[in-house]
């Protein structure tokens, strides 16, 4: 039995707006502004350099092969080896399952704000969390057309948010210096890889290859219109949000993008955007809980995982005990910590993969020279992808823009990925 192939262009294309979008430019562009000041904006057009490079090798590799767990298969078919592609698809998982709590404590967090739900942190932030990730996890369930709908109806509130924003903006456009660095370089290099992780989701795309119509069609177009519609929305938010308040202030607040639109209208904005902000909560953690199962999924076809993963429901055709796994263990991480953390070992994470994905297109570009393309990365010197050689460096060197510990703990979970991966090969073999 295969996956239900329900997802067309317009779906795909606001999946990853919508997990591009999701939490990260609601909570990141305070501590963002407080590394750049001003000329916040850079860094997100750097964030968005970055992000195309490796879009663009996505692309082509989506043609490729239309599969779920994507990465892992991009990295198996290139390199040949279980192993290398288990840890990419090891930490993708991981990352994902501790991403998707951590986003649903935020949304509990606004959700308590709002609604005021009891005042103890027992009886209110963690449940609705949880609540949050089983009631997704039930949709994801339900259907891959079901949970495309279901996004589609939060991206469109989202990006009312962000346009709301952008619109209070605009008559302030000019009022500042938004080429003023206050803390050089290092500051918009640092907020660039911070914020990188407002632009992860656009390589999530790939992973619904087996969901989608014309998957060697639809991918490529979708992860160019997403990548460029979202830079668009997060460059003018940039602007607007310094322009309707000071950095300074933006960088202390908890809800930035809420508190630079009350500078204009006062609390009633505040509550408009406090409540898109939770829209952007909850469609951020559906699409993660989406792509996790599949990568669980593909990862089991392949007996990287066990089989069971792999078992498709009669009736919705979706791989039902990949996703209530990624459901169980999301559910576990809730009580792990703050979305800043988060926000960078989920950054890394995907530096890591980023890198490993585009040497595998210079790998497979003389591996499987003459294999089916429907896109092809521009710019090229022979059959070498010189766009592909600037996502290697471009990931390597934002890697080392994060501190020392959090490296360490990356390597932490790459080592617990290598000790899971042998542990279940020897149980394989036996």
């Amino acid at each position: 039995m295969k996956l239900k192939r329900a997802v067309g262009l317009f779906e795909a294309t606001f999946f990853g707006v919508g997990i591009i979008i999701g939490a990260g430019i609601y909570a990141l562009i305070g501590p963002a502004a407080g590394m750049t000041g001003n000329s916040l904006w850079i860094s997100f057009l750097i964030g968005a350099i970055i992000a195309s490079f490796t879009g663009l090798s996505y692309c082509e590799l989506s043609t490729m092969f239309p599969k779920a767990a994507a990465e892992y298969v991009y990295t198996r078919r290139a390199f040949g080896s279980r192993f290398i592609a288990f840890l990419v698809g090891w930490l993708l998982v991981l990352t994902g399952m501790i991403s998707a709590a951590t986003v649903s404590l935020g949304f509990a967090g606004y959700f308590k704000e709002l609604f005021g739900v009891f005042t103890d942190i027992v009886f209110s932030i963690v449940p609705v969390a949880l609540l949050l990730i089983a009631v997704l996890s039930y949709i994801n369930f339900k259907g891959i057309k079901e949970s495309s709908r279901f996004n589609v109806f939060l991206v469109c509130i989202i990006i009312i948010g962000l346009l709301f924003v952008i619109f209070l903006g605009l008559p302030k456009f000019g009022n500042v210096n938004y080429l003023e660095i206050p803390f050089g370089s290092k500051g918009i290099f640092s907020a660039a890889a911070l914020i990188f992780f407002a632009y992860i989701g656009f390589e999530d795309i790939v992973n619904i290859a087996e969901e989608t119509r014309n998957p060697r069609r639809i991918l490529p177009r979708a992860i160019i219109l997403a990548i460029v519609i979202t830079t668009l929305l997060y460059i003018l938010t940039a602007l607007s949000a310094v322009s309707l308040a000071d950095w300074k202030d933006l960088r202390t607040s908890a809800a930035p993008l809420a508190f630079a639109a009350s500078q204009a209208l006062g609390q009633k904005a505040f509550i408009f955007l406090a409540l898109t902000a939770l829209f952007a909560t909850g469609s951020t953690v559906l699409i993660i809980l989406v792509v996790t199962a599949r990568m669980m999924y593909g990862m089991a076809r392949e007996k990287s995982l066990p089989e069971f993963l792999a078992l498709i429901h009669e009736r919705t055709r979706t791989p039902w005990l990949a996703v209530f796994t990624a459901m169980i263990f999301s559910m576990a991480f809730v009580f792990f910590g703050d979305i800043k953390v988060v926000a960078h070992l989920t950054s890394l994470a995907a530096f890591v993969t980023f890198t490993t994905v585009n040497i595998s297109l210079i790998w497979l570009r003389y591996t499987m020279p003459k294999m089916k393309r429907a896109f092809r990365v521009p710019l090229n010197i022979g059959n070498f992808p010189v766009i592909a050689l600037l996502g290697v460096f471009s990931s390597l060197f934002m890697i080392f823009q994060f501190e020392l510990n959090l490296i360490l703990f990356g390597l932490g979970i790459l080592l617990a990925g290598a000790i899971a991966y042998f542990v279940f090969m020897r149980k394989i073999s036996e």
